[in-house]
């Protein structure tokens, strides 16, 4: 008698899997909605709504968004001579204000340098001007402390595009 309850059971539930969701839920599937990603030129409407620069670039049946970002270098400053107590503080802060910019969006990309030249670090600045990308990275203690300088460059890359 419990093989055949457990038999029943488990031919029960394979027949309800097998029902499509519309008929689970109870929803028709005329009902269901279709959504569609959104085009390029359609982000490319709203980006520059928003006063971002953007351009579409296509290549063969790919088109690509094109928008201005800022890079801003970090330079070695005019004051790098804080005691370490100092220089570990502002390094804190610094670290602080650079998590702040991504975590508020206005940063997409940010690392410090691989040797020990003038340029410290990078900064990717996801802003609408290159008058706010310096605004921002101004706020940077370190920066504000002359330990680092600031230098903005446009640059135009593709839109979601990535590190591989």
């Amino acid at each position: 008698m419990k093989r055949l309850s457990l038999l029943i059971g488990l031919m029960l539930l394979i027949v309800s899997c097998e029902q499509p969701i519309e008929k689970v839920r109870g929803i028709p599937a005329e009902a269901r909605v279709k959504t569609e990603a959104p085009n390029a030129k359609s982000i490319a409407d709203e980006l520059n709504k928003k006063g971002y620069k953007t351009f579409l670039y296509e290549e063969g049946d790919t088109t690509y968004l094109m928008q201005q970002y800022f890079i801003v270098f970090l330079k070695k400053g005019t004051n790098r001579s804080q005691d370490s107590a100092t220089a570990a503080k502002l390094q804190e802060q610094h670290m602080a204000h650079l998590e702040r910019m991504y975590v508020e969006g206005y940063s997409s990309l940010t690392g410090p340098m691989g040797d020990d030249g003038d340029i410290r670090g990078i900064v990717v600045y996801n802003t609408p001007t290159q008058k706010e990308a310096d605004s921002l990275a101004r706020l940077d203690p370190m920066v504000q402390a002359g330990r680092l300088e600031v230098e903005v460059r446009p640059w135009w890359t593709a839109k979601g595009g990535k590190l591989n």
